[in-house]
């Protein structure tokens, strides 16, 4: 029996941070059910016991624990499993750091670059035409936000110091979709940020798992071109 079920979509950014996690975790031991959000089966009766807000990811264990919200998931894999991605607990300073970088993933970057990732990409695959106001204030914000990045990224390797983190995991999948939506320069166009995206994405487990999705979303593609 799989150590846990994780329960997410494809092409989520949240799901995608938990399995980026696994995966720099080098863990296998668990099953990956995909839920089919364009059908709102995310909001399904049985999905909304698991996650009360009707969204995901959400994973169950065999006894019947049950967790939401993607960094809240992390967090508790990496220290129940002993992945070396958060600071050692005894370190004060280390710690306070990491919840520091991690307030500022969440507050500077996640809000506009998620509202770029659904203006841009989510509302293509539902038919909603893009509110080009809220992605142009989204589009201010963010560059604000990687201009204090490169100031920061110059003194350290890592968003939260030294070390890889969880925090850094975390701006995988929406600077992903940023690629995709034409704003990459954004990071590119930054050498510190570039450098440190490089580091980030270069790491094997990582850049394994980015492949492989890649090339399922370009088979994906390709299939339904030939319907």
């Amino acid at each position: 029996m799989p150590a846990f079920t994780l329960y997410g979509g494809r092409g989520s950014s949240n799901t995608d941070r938990v399995r980026l996690t696994l995966a720099e975790g080098g863990f296998t031991d668990f099953d990956l059910e995909i839920l089919d959000m364009r059908n709102g089966e995310q909001k399904s009766p049985e999905n909304m016991k698991r996650h009360p807000w009707g969204k995901i990811p959400s994973l169950i264990f065999p006894d019947g624990f049950t967790l939401y919200e993607s960094r809240a998931i992390c967090t508790y894999l990496a220290r129940k499993y002993s992945f070396p991605l958060l600071p050692p607990v005894a370190d004060l300073e280390a710690t306070a750091l990491f919840e520091q970088a991690q307030s500022e993933e969440m507050l500077y970057f996640a809000d506009p670059a998620g509202k770029i990732s659904f203006e841009k990409f989510a509302k293509k695959f539902i038919g909603l035409p893009t509110d080009e106001g809220v992605v142009a204030g989204a589009v201010k914000a963010l560059e604000g936000f990687f201009d204090v990045a490169e100031r920061m990224l110059q003194g350290r390797d890592y968003m939260a110091g030294k070390e890889f983190t969880l925090v850094d995991i975390y701006y995988i999948p929406l600077i992903q979709r940023l690629f995709a939506c034409g704003y990459g320069e954004m990071v590119t166009g930054r050498k510190a940020v570039s450098a440190w995206w490089a580091r980030i994405t270069g790491r094997p487990a990582i850049a394994k798992l980015l492949a492989a999705d890649r090339e399922a979303m370009a088979a994906a593609q390709a299939a339904g071109a030939k319907k």
